[in-house]
């Protein structure tokens, strides 16, 4: 039996970034609002800072299958629950730079996303006086224009202030990394204690995660969270109309009726639930006349530099993002033959182990000489990440496998494989990063595997429907009531943070949709 619920005027499927904020928005804006979320219904009594207990909050929904010569590690980079993969992100935000939005115009590479940088600059402004970013923005040579950022930087420590003379060696700028948590008290929540725990989500509210900023003002304007509810399918009518989603709750099958749908599930559940929802009227999967659906996924890679200080690095001290950053352009004379844009995230806080720890960086030693690495590196190591660009490519999908979750669906099927190109520029990486600890007094310099970070793409925006999924605000081009959220939109990341671009377009977008509501609905 089927329990079909009374109509909302808009249904949203996950409540992590992007989701958090349109509820925020619809809900301020008059309209009935239902967030479906798959996970647990967390709470900030609920983050525990400890290694174990962040586990918690990383990705518990229906398995997805890695596959291809690079299978990407999605438990890592998704979330679960209330906040998504906001709730234990490490909040750095910079800005998209404006080439990235214009690859193939500016250079001949990678995709046009159908807006510049113009498009969401004054939304950029607005967010991050809503979230609070600390920051420096006239550091920042790389940063387009735009308002100052609302706080001061974040403290730099020992190990920061050690690598950051290797950049300053070799003539490389370096500002204080912006970052999506509070410097000073900022709106009721308090400041950063720089311990380090940002992946368990900060119980403190120091972070922006989506419990402290948009959940509360969609709540207090009326919105309905449910958790618990995995949603398998987006119904449509033969009229090519989204009417709604069918979820699982408490053992039984729901069916959500509303005039909107937005699916925010994050790039692999938005593409999946689209494959998986073919009809009658969209054989392929639902929005998929253009074939695109869950094709040419951008990913970031992640380069990893470490090396051991003569004079004590106080690791455990900062956040988990870094205190310093350095971004690369897209095409640069010294590297002529690679292209794509990078940026460096220096001196992340470290723990003795788990993600990022100081003992996995060593995953070759055991025993004695594990110990006793240990013992010199939490008092001396530096740490720095690099995240690269990456273009898309058919070696990057998402697929529906044969395979089925708990409830008949078909779980996602995520093909990853780098280039050549890929590959390369991340030697390149790899080897600046290397010079450039050596240039700040470190000894043993090491990187670790290639790994992969940000995901976006398979759900891209554009101008034309037969080569996008989207136009520029989201709407699906073959469903004029079926609304994308998130960086599934993003024809590519450009090797800069996507979360604060994601609520930057979310936020354009839902303004869109209530501005132009009769224009969505049926």
């Amino acid at each position: 039996m089927v329990n079909v619920k009374d109509r909302v005027e808009a249904v949203i499927v996950g409540a992590g970034a992007a989701g958090s904020l349109y509820a925020a928005a619809l809900a301020a804006g008059g309209r009935r609002v239902v967030v479906l979320e798959a996970g647990a219904p967390w709470q900030l009594t609920d983050l525990v800072s400890s290694q174990i207990w962040a586990r918690r909050v990383k990705w518990a929904g229906p398995q997805v299958i890695g596959a291809g010569a690079n299978p990407v590690g999605h438990n890592l980079i998704t979330g679960s629950g209330l906040g998504g993969a906001a709730l234990h992100h490490y909040g750095t935000w910079p800005r998209m730079h404006p080439e990235t939005f214009e690859l193939a115009s500016r250079f001949g590479r990678g995709r046009n996303w159908g807006i510049g940088y113009d498009a969401l600059r004054r939304y950029y402004d607005r967010v991050q006086v809503d979230v609070g970013i600390s920051g420096d923005a006239a550091a920042e040579s790389w940063r387009p224009p735009g308002a100052p950022y609302p706080m001061p930087p974040l403290a730099v420590f020992a190990q920061g202030q050690a690598i950051r003379r290797g950049f300053d060696a070799l003539g490389l700028p370096v500002a204080p990394l912006p970052a999506a948590i509070n410097s000073v008290d900022y709106q009721g929540r308090s400041a950063c204690l720089y311990d380090g725990w940002c992946d368990a989500g900060c119980p403190i509210g120091a972070l922006a995660n989506p419990l402290v900023t948009y959940q509360p003002r969609a709540l207090a304007a009326g919105a309905t969270f449910l958790s618990g509810c995995e949603v398998t399918r987006v119904l449509s009518d033969a009229r090519g109309h989204a009417t709604g989603v069918e979820y699982h709750a408490d053992g039984a099958v729901h069916v959500q009726p509303a005039d909107v749908v937005i699916l925010a599930a994050s790039v692999v559940q938005n593409a999946r639930l689209l494959l998986g929802s073919a009809s009658e009227a969209f054989p392929g999967g639902l929005g998929n006349s253009s074939g695109l659906v869950g094709t040419e996924i951008a990913t970031d890679f992640i380069a990893q530099i470490y090396g051991l200080f003569p004079d004590e690095t106080e690791p455990h001290l900062g956040v988990s993002a870094g205190q310093l950053m350095h971004w690369s352009p897209h095409q640069v004379a010294s590297r002529a033959t690679l292209f794509g844009a990078y940026q460096w995230q220096l001196a992340p806080a470290m723990k003795p182990n788990d993600i990022f720890g100081i003992a996995i960086s060593r995953a070759d030693l055991f025993g004695a000489p594990l110990q006793a690495f240990v013992r010199r590196a939490a008092r001396h190591i530096g740490c720095m990440l690099g995240f690269g660009m990456t273009e898309p490519d058919p070696g990057k999908r998402i697929v529906l496998d044969d395979s089925r979750d708990r409830y008949g669906a078909r779980r996602a099927r995520f093909e990853h494989a780098y280039s050549g190109a890929d590959t390369a520029l991340r030697a390149h990486m790899i080897e600046e990063g290397k010079r450039i600890f050596a240039r700040a007094g470190a000894s043993g310099i090491w990187s670790g595997p290639m790994v992969t970070g940000h995901l976006a793409g398979g759900t891209r925006m554009g101008e034309d429907p037969r080569t996008s999924v989207t136009d520029s605000y989201g709407r699906c081009h073959d469903v004029r009531n079926l609304v994308i959220a998130g960086a599934g939109l993003f024809p590519q990341t450009g090797g800069t943070s996507p979360t604060f671009t994601i609520h930057a377009v979310s936020l354009r977008g839902v303004e869109h949709l209530l501005a132009h509501w009769s224009d969505y609905t049926p």
